[in-house]
Order: C-alpha cells, then sequence, then structure tokens
C-alpha cells in the first residue's frame, strides 16, 4: 500500500510517487481524469518550476459532470497505536481538479457549480482516521475470527465496506487497477489514555466507526430506509491492554429503525412523525437479523422520552418490537428524563441492575498473552435515544465503566467490590476519554460536542456544563435549519447516494430560493421588534404615539406569522436526494 507520497502537479498530469512500498507511480491525466499506472517519474517532473507536495494518501475520486475530483490527503497526525501500528487522524484534505471540455445546458450549468461547492464540505469532513498497516474497520474479535488467508489480503480487502467513509471514492482506483494505492478510511473516534494501577500500566482505547449505509446530519438522516440500514449508527469498541492481555467489549448506537423524520421548519423542536408504513415490521425485522448475525444475541435500550413530543415515536418502537420474531434481542425502555431528570444521571444504575443479568451472558472477548481466546462476547447492547448522542453517550459510558471493572476482576486487578471511581486519577482519565469520544461523535452528526457532557468528563452536572449545553442547543439549531441541508448533499455526494449525470436530476432545483433572503428576513424581525419597544418605550414617558406602537406591533406580528407559515421553504434543506 502507498504510505507517504511525493506529488508533482505537471502542467499535463498529477504524479503521484510513494517514498516506499510500491515500484509504480500513480499518473492522472488532467484533461481527462483518467489514471493510470507509470514506471518512471515524466521528465518534466524535474523542472524547478514545478510545484510538488507531500500528500499521505489518495482517497479517490468524486466524478460530477465536467471533470473528475482527486481527493488526498495533504495533512495528518499520529493519533496513537492500534493493534501495534500508527494510527494516523486526517487534518486537511484537497480536490485535485481534472476538468473536461463539455457542453452543459444551463440547469446542468446551475447544478454542476452547486455540485463544485459541495467539494469543500467533504474536505472539512471530521474524524476521519486510517492506518497503513492495520485493519481499522473490524473489532478485535471479529479480526481474531478471521482466516489467516484473509487477513493476509490487502487492507482494502480486510475491511468492512459498511465502515469504510471513502468505499464509494475508492471505485476510481479499482477502475484504474491502482489498487495499491486505495487507502481505507474510517470516520469515527479514537481515544486512548495509559493508566498505572498497583505498578501494572493499563492502556485503554476506544475506537468508534460510523456506517455509511445511511450516512447524513441530525435532521436530515433519521430512522431506518427499506433494507434497514439505520442513521448514526456507530460501533463503539473499548479496548483494555495490560500484561499481555487484550480485552474488548463492544457496544453499538442507531437511530430507532423504524420509519420516522423530523423536518425542521424553524421551530426550536420540529414535530416527530411516525410514518405507518406497511413494510415496517420487515425493516425491523432486517434491522435486528443483521446485528443478531453480526453481534450475537442483542439488548435493545430505548431511552426515549414514553410521554411527550417523543411519545409517538416511543409507542411505534414498542409496537414494532412486540411483533418482532427474532427470539434473540431484548427491548428494554427506559424513560431516561422521566427517571433521571436533568441532573440525576447518577439514577442510571437503575438501569443497569435491570439489564444486569444480560450484561453477564453476553460477556466480552479476551486473549491470554498466548493470543489464545479465553472469553468471548456473545450478545451486543444497541443503545438509542432520539439522536443517539447525548443521552446515548452518558448511558455507554456507565456500561463500558461496568465492563471495563469487570475485566479488571477478571484479570486479577480488581478486588470482588472494587471499582473505578475508588481510584481519582484512573477514574478521571476514563471520564475524560469518553466525554472527548461523546463530542467527536457529535460534531459529526450535530455539528457541537455533545450535551450533558459534564456529567461524563467531571461525573456531576456544572453550571458550566449547563451554559455549555446552551450555547450548543442554540448551534444545532442554527446548523438544523440553515446550514445542514448542503452538508447533507455533501454526504450524499461522497456516498454514492447521488452520481451527478446528464440523465440524473436532484430532489429539488438548486437554484436558491426563498431560504437565500432569510438573513434579510431575519434582519427585518429584529428591527421591527426593537421599534415596538423603542415606540412602547416612549408612550410609556408620554412623548410617543400609540398608533406607531401599534402599527410596529402589526408589521412584527405579521412578519413572524410568513415565518411562521413558511418555516420549511426558509430552512436550508437536502436537493440532491431529499429525505430517503
Amino acid at each position: 500500500m502507498a504510505g507517504q507520497m511525493r506529488c508533482w502537479e505537471l502542467p499535463d498530469q498529477f504524479v503521484f510517487q510513494p517514498h516506499s512500498g510500491l515500484p509504480q507511480i500513480l499518473s492522472i491525466d488532467r484533461a481527462t481524469g483518467n489514471a493510470s499506472l507509470i514506471q518512471e517519474l515524466p521528465a518534466a517532473a524535474s523542472g524547478g518550476q514545478i510545484h510538488s507536495s507531500t500528500v499521505y494518501g489518495v482517497l479517490g475520486a468524486v466524478k460530477l459532470l465536467t471533470g473528475t475530483y482527486v481527493l488526498v490527503i495533504t495533512e495528518r497526525e499520529c493519533a496513537g497505536s492500534y493493534s501495534n501500528s500508527p494510527l494516523f487522524k486526517v487534518k486537511s484534505m484537497r480536490f485535485f481538479q481534472c476538468e473536461h471540455t463539455r457542453h452543459l445546458s444551463p440547469s446542468k450549468i446551475i447544478e454542476e457549480a452547486y455540485l463544485r461547492g459541495l467539494l469543500k464540505h467533504i474536505e472539512q469532513t471530521p474524524g476521519l482516521y486510517f492506518s497503513y498497516e492495520t485493519d481499522l474497520t473490524n473489532n478485535a474479535q471479529r479480526t481474531h475470527l478471521l482466516t489467516n488467508d484473509h487477513q493476509n489480503q490487502p487492507l482494502w480487502k480486510q475491511a468492512d465496506p459498511q465502515f469504510v467513509w471513502n468505499d464509494h471514492l475508492k471505485d476510481y482506483l479499482l477502475e484504474s487497477q491502482a489498487e495499491g494505492f486505495i487507502l481505507p478510511v474510517i470516520q469515527g473516534s479514537f481515544q486512548s489514555v495509559q493508566v498505572l494501577l498497583a505498578e501494572q500500566l493499563l492502556q485503554i482505547t476506544l475506537i468508534s466507526r460510523r456506517s455509511i449505509r445511511r450516512s447524513g446530519t441530525r435532521m436530515w438522516r433519521r430512522g431506518a430506509d427499506p433494507e434497514g440500514s439505520v442513521a448514526n449508527f456507530v460501533e463503539t469498541e473499548q479496548i483494555l491492554e495490560a500484561g499481555g492481555y487484550f480485552a474488548s467489549y463492544v457496544q453499538v448506537r442507531g437511530s430507532i429503525p423504524v420509519f420516522w423524520e423530523q423536518i425542521v421548519d424553524l421551530r426550536y423542536k420540529p414535530q416527530i412523525r411516525s410514518i405507518n408504513h406497511e413494510d415496517t415490521s420487515a425493516v425491523v425485522e432486517r434491522h435486528f437479523s443483521d446485528l443478531s448475525d453480526r453481534y450475537g444475541s442483542v439488548l435493545a435500550v430505548d431511552l426515549i422520552n414514553q410521554q411527550g413530543s417523543e411519545g409517538v415515536l416511543s409507542i411505534a418502537y414498542r409496537n414494532a418490537m412486540q411483533h418482532l420474531k427474532n427470539n434473540n434481542v431484548t427491548y428494554v425502555p427506559f424513560d431516561f428524563h422521566h427517571i433521571c431528570g436533568n441532573v440525576r444521571f447518577d439514577r442510571l444504575s437503575v438501569l443497569h441492575d435491570q439489564i444486569a443479568e444480560n450484561l453477564m451472558q453476553q460477556r466480552f472477548f479476551l486473549v491470554n498473552p498466548m493470543k489464545e481466546k479465553t472469553e468471548e462476547q456473545k450478545g451486543i447492547v444497541r443503545t438509542n435515544c432520539i439522536d443517539c448522542l447525548d443521552r446515548t453517550n452518558v448511558t455507554q459510558s456507565l456500561l463500558g465503566r461496568k465492563a471495563l471493572e469487570e475485566q479488571l476482576r477478571r484479570l486479577g486487578l480488581f478486588q470482588a467490590s472494587e471499582t473505578i471511581d475508588k481510584h481519582y486519577v484512573f477514574d478521571s482519565q476514563f471520564n475524560i476519554l469518553w466525554a472527548n469520544h461523546g463530542d467527536e461523535i457529535s460534531y459529526q452528526y450535530a455539528g457541537t460536542p455533545a450535551l450533558k457532557g459534564d456529567f461524563v468528563r467531571y461525573g456531576k452536572r456544572t453550571i458550566a456544563g449547563l451554559m455549555q449545553d446552551g450555547i450548543s442547543a442554540i448551534s444545532r439549531y442554527y446548523l438544523n435549519n440553515f446550514h445542514d441541508g448542503r452538508r447533507q448533499d455533501a454526504m450524499d455526494l461522497v456516498t454514492g447516494g447521488y452520481k451527478a449525470s446528464e440523465s440524473s436530476s436532484p430532489h429539488r432545483s438548486v437554484i436558491a430560493g426563498i431560504a437565500t433572503y432569510m438573513p434579510l428576513i431575519a434582519a427585518v424581525i429584529v428591527a421591527s421588534i426593537c421599534a415596538t419597544a423603542m415606540s412602547l418605550w416612549n408612550v410609556s414617558r408620554g412623548d410617543g404615539r400609540v398608533m406607531f406602537t401599534m402599527l410596529w406591533a402589526s408589521v412584527t406580528a405579521v412578519l413572524g406569522m410568513v415565518v411562521r407559515t413558511n418555516g420549511q421553504q426558509l430552512c436550508c434543506t437536502p436537493r440532491l436526494r431529499g429525505l430517503k
């Protein structure tokens, strides 16, 4: 596999020469976008005026109407090690443009301009990780079960396509028979700490892998698709390494696997709508069948409110689970907010006590210093709330803590009743590990840090944490309404959900609509409110006219009604695929 490379930007081609490893050189024609392998560096590359730079991987390409755009990693940082191999985080990416001469209709010219604008969003994708030497897409237990023949294959063949962020982009390299340049990348999180416990050095690692099957942003990808894939599906593996032993505990999170939506319309909490579809039962069956085939028994922990605005979804999920024919699945509803409120998250112990027996049966994966499997994880906890971010992360951190304590007892490093919170430094580092993980996963789906992160980080709710949650909530509102539509389109372009062609048409017109004028409308509303307030103040002083106050109040009310009535039209919505 090609690692670090020198890239020459020649007048007629881009040339990528690996520093070591592959003997071939990758050449990409700037006029056609076609890639080919060459044996020698072009003579023009030796010219003194030729620009060259270091790149750290070719991720593939996006093909638009008039050009091919090749995505490369331009900056990386070492995030730690995984399976005794260096693991890197992508710090920056860049598209190299290969332009074709092609006549387009006026509507296609507008579409092409919109698609090019999405490339900037792709370049700024957060939470991408890669390794040149080891597969990041399969958890430790799954890797242990794979045959030696499988593990000797190139990384892109070992990888689970569900967790390869650039799975669609890499097809460009496959078509060009440049398989040696394929670099699988995951989106998720990687956090690792070292802790000294009783003179024994422990390494604790969290690695998360985000599925690309229903990739999207918080409000524009909800629930399940007809194949049973769900939004915001993330596999999180907690790893303990100590004294030659290797232990792993895997959890998953994912949106409620029924058909539902929550379309933004400028309201702070848009209405949740459950879609009563004839295929719902089949979709739920497909989803849990896939989980049980992959992980074993499934403990489905549902944290949403059973009353209020979330109640309609609680009922739909509960009904679907009652008709589930898979006996390998146990459904556990737990009204997080009703039981824990906004500050008493310690009451999650009620949930743990309820599922403790199931957790003991599911166990964890453990390998001894001789690389022999001595424990096997026989099931998975699947946790969800509405977004599968905030309540979910608090709950998963608790389950991860309980699993780690059990592993330490198994290795003889903890006494029977000993817990992590008895060790201040250990407890603090473990909390930070999960808090940073929660923030990174939240950024990818919602664009902000996780809410309730102060409890995960410090073990209690704080004033600073509540203030940060308020700022994040406002930021989420802004991003959901005025930004995430384009970000969703960028994700659909990366995953192949939308492919630009002369015959394809976007779900909606890419021509800027009324939403473009939202900043102006907002400014007029704010000015009207200020004018109304000033007029009222003048009236109270006796030097104003009531009629002017009524006029400004009427203007404000009318503008407010216009915004309220046309809320969806004023929001930034996906244009390529819609809500598919």
